[in-house]
């Protein structure tokens, strides 16, 4: 987590890098290279201004997040769709969403509003919270990969679970938030140069395959559990 301010100028994100990978793979026609794509994205800087996460602080300053992402199946309002699911994700790629939403290199209003509010020991402290217990790579094939995915799995895994910690893992995520993520890079949401490079050759169907795929695996993510108030359900 002390790596937070570093991979937010390098890391890449959830959806960018599934749209990357299907670029590549229809440019060059080339089979997958894990190597390459893990030597693709530059190493963290091995100091920075925050410590390692505390999950336990997390909890206690992330009750306004969980508003939003510890209520199962609840939608952004508009446009609408899922909220992503983040327990099991990699906790350095959440601190790097959350340095993007700040900075604003991720345009959504909320997230920038609450993320603004954030040191960058609290966003270290929340995404170690929201993590829990990442998941873990089961080292086998989830069935068939559909084209569209197939260089995607070259970070995400066959098995939805990232390669590398700043990597997203994918297995389980709302499909639609999968969707909405590659559109954002394609019609400048997310200012990730290169992201939006890889997804501008993307087609409408190639985005349903790579979030249908990714989508449907398991063991997933998960929502974050919240604690219980008198307004929860019964």
């Amino acid at each position: 987590m002390g790596s937070a301010r570093s991979a937010v100028q390098t890391a890449v994100s959830i959806a960018a890098l599934a749209a990357g990978a299907l670029a590549v793979a229809l440019h060059a026609q080339q089979p997958p290279d894990p190597a390459a794509a893990a030597a693709a994205a530059p190493a963290p800087a091995a100091a920075a201004a925050a410590g390692p996460g505390d999950p336990g602080r997390g909890k206690a300053i992330s009750y306004t997040c969980l508003g939003c992402h510890g209520i199962v199946g609840y939608k952004n309002a508009y446009p609408m769709y899922s909220v992503p699911k983040l327990e099991g994700q990699n906790a350095d790629y959440l601190a790097t969403a959350l340095h993007e939403y700040r900075s604003g290199d991720r345009s959504h209003l909320t997230m920038h509003d609450q993320a603004s509010t954030l040191s960058d020991q609290d966003i270290a402290d929340i995404a170690a919270y929201f993590a829990g217990k990442p998941l873990t790579p089961s080292g086998r094939p989830s069935g068939s990969v559909p084209q569209a995915a197939s260089l995607c799995t070259s970070c995400h895994g066959q098995d939805g679970v990232a390669i590398a910690p700043i990597y997203p893992s994918l297995a389980g995520q709302h499909e639609d938030y999968i969707v909405r993520a590659l559109q954002e890079y394609q019609k400048g949401g997310r200012n990730n140069p290169i992201m939006k490079g890889f997804a501008a050759s993307l087609k409408d169907e190639d985005i349903r395959a790579i979030a249908g795929y990714f989508s449907s695996l398991s063991p997933s993510l998960q929502t974050e559990s919240r604690p219980y108030t008198r307004f929860s359900a019964q």
